[in-house]
């Protein structure tokens, strides 16, 4: 199975003026399909995991039957590939709202300006790039965190419901180093939640 890009739901200037559509573009037609014709490269020379999804192969990364460097390969290209994929398809221009996770949030972080609030400090915390992640982890209960590169929730055993691209390619052209109003945007565009 090749993998390809995710069909948006939206047009790259829909996000505006939250999300630049000069950004949305290039992100996704350049870096995530970059991500996307490596992770394909690299997944060729093994048979049996085109026969696999690609978020089983990040999530088995560990276990596969392959050689060492492509292991890393896979990681870092299988891993953009896979986190984009969850990044595009949270992004909306109308809300769409998760009342059951909403009240989980609540329950578990005290309100959502406390989970918020928890997460913009993370992300601006985080040194380089990487993700900020609300997951279920392996008892079902939610954790936000953050992950270095392209690492994925999914090599820990964890499901992940939303992430924050860190890198700079995701905001640089609007915001260059005010990455904390990148993040807060980011609330206005993210459609699971108000």
């Amino acid at each position: 199975m090749k993998h390809t890009l995710p069909k948006l739901h939206y047009e790259f200037n829909a996000l505006e003026p939250h999300l630049d559509a000069a950004t949305m573009e290039i992100h996704y037609s350049k870096h995530h399909q970059t991500y996307c014709d490596k992770f394909n490269a690299v997944i060729e020379k093994y048979p049996a995991l085109s026969e696999m999804s690609a978020e089983d192969i990040v999530k088995n990364l560990n276990s596969l039957k392959v050689e060492e460097f492509d292991r890393t390969a896979i990681k870092n290209f299988g891993g953009g590939f896979v986190n984009h994929n969850l990044w595009w398809s949270i992004l909306g221009s109308s809300k769409e709202l998760d009342n059951k996770l909403l009240a989980e949030i609540d329950s578990t972080f005290g309100s959502l300006e406390d989970f918020k609030k928890q997460f913009i400090d993370l992300a601006t915390k985080h040194f380089g790039s990487g993700w900020t992640w609300l997951v279920r982890d392996e008892n079902n209960n939610l954790k936000i965190y953050n992950l270095p590169n392209q690492d994925s929730p999914l090599t820990i055993g964890h499901t992940p419901i939303l992430n924050l691209d860190l890198w700079e390619h995701a905001y640089y052209l609007k915001f260059q180093n005010r990455k904390t109003e990148f993040f807060t945007a980011f609330w206005n565009v993210m459609k699971l939640l108000p």
